[in-house]
């Protein structure tokens, strides 16, 4: 079995934790070597099409018959893009649920 796909999954998570992070304390916005949460977020989506592109992409190679493409590693990359667009799905809506919170608040 191949954990290679795995591994740079969490890599990839584990990165995605750490430039979040960067921000605590930071006052002076992204210029002054903080980390742009739209930067962030622009690339974690740009992440997340990549993948389902590439799984679509495997599953259309798998489906013409080519000898290359292992069924195994399709499911395996379809599962990944999807439950990648879960979790996408999940921070759109808590950001959603945060944007509707800070506009419901009383000055």
């Amino acid at each position: 079995m191949d954990v290679s796909g795995i591994d740079q999954m969490l890599n990839v998570l584990r990165a995605t934790a750490t430039q979040a992070e960067g921000r605590t304390g930071d006052t002076q916005g992204p210029a002054a070597g903080g980390v742009d949460f739209a930067q962030v977020l622009q690339n974690s989506i740009a992440q997340v099409n990549q993948q389902q592109q590439q799984a679509e992409a495997m599953a259309a190679s798998f489906a013409a018959g080519d000898n290359s493409a292992n069924l195994h590693e399709v499911m395996i990359s379809l599962q990944k893009a999807n439950l990648s667009f879960q979790e996408m799905v999940q921070v759109r809506n808590k950001l959603v649920t945060a944007y509707h919170d800070v506009m419901n608040m009383q000055i």
